[in-house]
């Protein structure tokens, strides 16, 4: 069969690039053409475009691209057509995806949304387009089965691709073969390996504006753990100045860069931007505090408009605070102190948490492999 698949950032390139190896494992004359990354060509799908030409973040820059986001999109449909596939699998990147699947519906293609957008948090109104437009939506969030539920629309629980791709690391680990939730890049070496404290690992975020309204706080806890060496996983897009500039006045602290999982796996305790990375940190079991802060503005018109009780994927799957969240003026440097010095001395936080991550594991291991469970789906729903 004739697969066409859009992702359009890192996350999905690493989701896209599994799924395509399932789905070749089912269908032998499998032909795949793909928007993605280098994991998906890697994982031989036909890369039509890659997602560092798609991924435009914040309003303005949107709004500046307007011209180019056109552009990709009738350059899709084009491909599309030309293609003639079996179906249309679509990766998250809502505001893109929702545009080809509406058309992609007229055009009597078949649909399919693996990894659902997150329509459950804002912009709950996309399910009417959502119920219209795609045949089979697969999630990968317990809850998200009961959430579309309410809008009477059958979707299929999969499990999360992330378990898969976090245990897979650990099997490796040994060769010390380095995934990040970023680009997945393999390296053999590190000064990570090099350590002789413990380490608490910092994950401030990929975009500059994020990492400099966070990492200086980290940075300032920092201080009153003389004892550890903090270790700031580096966003592959930023320079090695901006970081440097940032962690000259601190002797304890360093960086790397796209060694996530390692960092993780070595780590005693982190201390984590709200998004996939609470998650991925959890799945290592690594006991973590969650931080937040935006602009007075941006964070005024998201209470507003986001309607989740958390902010972390870990208390939203869980439906129950796992984590500790320190959001806006919350997190500052005394409160942030105040939480690692709990989850890395309070031996009853410790024993919570690793049950929490443990039964955090099991719901999201539901049926297994998340990416074959998907390919499995896709191949019986097209036969």
């Amino acid at each position: 069969m004739r697969y066409y698949i859009i992702a359009g950032e890192a996350s999905g390139d690493l989701h896209g690039s599994n799924l395509i190896k399932e789905l070749r494992k089912l269908d032998g004359n499998a032909i795949i053409r793909c928007w993605g990354g280098d994991m998906m060509q890697a994982a031989s799908g036909e890369l039509v475009k890659h997602y560092r030409e798609l991924a435009f973040m914040g309003f303005t820059e949107v709004i500046k691209n307007l011209p180019t986001i056109f552009k990709n999109i009738a350059f899709c449909k084009e491909d599309i057509k030309q293609f003639q596939p079996d179906a249309i699998i679509f990766i998250d990147y809502p505001g893109f995806n929702l545009r080809i699947a509406k058309w992609a519906k007229q055009q009597h293609f078949k649909t399919i949304y693996y990894i659902s957008p997150q329509v459950w948090a804002w912009k709950e109104n996309r399910v009417k387009l959502i119920k219209k437009c795609i045949d089979k939506m697969l999630v990968i969030l317990p809850f998200e089965k009961e959430f579309y539920k309410k809008w009477d629309y059958e979707v299929e629980y999969v499990g999360h691709p992330l378990v898969q791709v976090v245990e897979e690391f650990k099997s490796e680990s040994s060769e010390f073969r380095v995934g990040s939730s970023e680009s997945g890049v393999a390296t053999h070496n590190s000064q990570l390996t090099t350590h002789n404290s413990p380490l608490i690992a910092l994950l401030p975020g990929s975009r500059k504006q994020e990492i400099l309204k966070k990492l200086p706080v980290m940075l300032e806890a920092s201080k009153s753990f003389p004892e550890f060496s903090f270790v700031v996983a580096q966003a592959p897009g930023q320079d090695e100045s901006f970081y440097t500039e940032l962690l000259k006045d601190y002797p304890n602290v360093s960086g790397v860069s796209n060694q996530t999982y390692l960092l993780l796996s070595k780590a005693k305790a982190a201390c984590v931007t709200s998004g996939t990375a609470t998650l991925e940190t959890a799945l290592f079991a690594v006991p973590e505090v969650v931080c937040y802060k935006g602009s007075p503005v941006s964070y005024q018109i998201a209470k507003r408009l986001i309607k989740v009780k958390f902010i972390s994927l870990v208390n939203l799957i869980m439906d129950k605070l796992v984590v500790k969240e320190l959001i806006q003026d919350a997190f500052n440097v005394e409160n942030l102190k105040k939480e690692l010095n709990n989850i890395l001395g309070n031996q009853q936080t410790q024993k919570q948490l690793q049950k929490d991550y443990a039964d955090l594991k099991n719901l999201l291991s539901t049926g297994g492999n998340a990416s074959a469970n998907a390919a499995k789906s896709i191949f019986n729903f097209l036969k």
